[in-house]
C-alpha cells in the first residue's frame, strides 16, 4: 500500500472541514468517597449531557495546569485537589481522539484524576453548566448507556481502570 493510500484514506472527511483545527481538550475525573464530579452541560456542543470539568489547553500550558485552571473557572476556588499520576512517567490516565461530526469538532482530551480534599465545587459559569454533583461509578455508566453523557467521556476506560482510579 502506498503512502499515499494511507493519508488519504477518506478524501470526503479531509476536503468538508479542511479550514478546520484539532482542538486539544482536557477533563478532570475529580473522586471523592468512591464518587466523580459531573455537570450537566448547556449552551454549547453536547448540551444537556454530563460531562467532567475541563475545557481547552491554553498556549503554552501544561496539562496540570489546565485542568487545575479550568476546575477553579468552572467549580471556584474553594475545592481542592490532588492531581494523580497514572504511573511514575505520566500524569494523563487517558488520551482519546474525540470526532464528533454531530457538532462538527474534533478534539484530543486528555484526562487526567485528582482526589477531592476539601471544599465543595459552585458553579461559576451557569451559562455553559445547570450544576455540579457527585455520582458513583454505578449511576455515570447508567448516564452514558442512556446517553446522557457527552459522547468523548471514555467509559471503556473509566471501566477498565475504576478501581485504580477508585470508583
Amino acid at each position: 500500500m502506498s503512502s499515499s493510500s494511507i493519508i488519504n484514506q477518506n478524501p470526503q472527511s479531509q476536503n468538508q472541514n479542511q479550514n478546520q483545527n484539532v482542538r486539544v481538550g482536557t477533563g478532570l475525573i475529580v473522586v471523592k468517597n468512591g464518587k466523580v464530579l459531573v455537570g450537566k452541560r448547556k449552551g454549547s456542543h453536547a448540551a444537556g449531557l454530563f460531562s467532567f470539568p475541563g475545557g481547552h489547553l491554553d498556549w503554552n500550558e501544561t496539562w496540570q495546569a489546565c485542568v487545575l485552571r479550568e476546575l477553579e473557572e468552572e467549580c471556584g476556588t474553594g475545592i481542592k485537589v490532588f492531581l494523580r499520576s497514572f504511573d511514575q512517567q505520566r500524569k494523563e490516565f487517558f488520551v482519546t481522539n474525540d470526532i464528533m461530526p454531530q457538532y462538527g469538532k474534533h478534539y484530543i482530551t486528555i484526562f487526567m484524576v485528582a482526589d477531592w480534599i476539601e471544599g465543595e465545587p459552585e458553579n461559576m459559569e451557569p451559562e455553559k453548566c445547570e450544576g455540579w454533583d457527585w455520582i458513583s461509578f454505578d449511576q455515570l455508566s447508567l448516564a452514558a448507556a442512556s446517553g446522557e453523557c457527552a459522547n468523548w467521556i471514555p467509559m471503556e476506560h473509566i471501566t477498565a481502570f475504576r478501581h485504580t482510579i477508585g470508583i
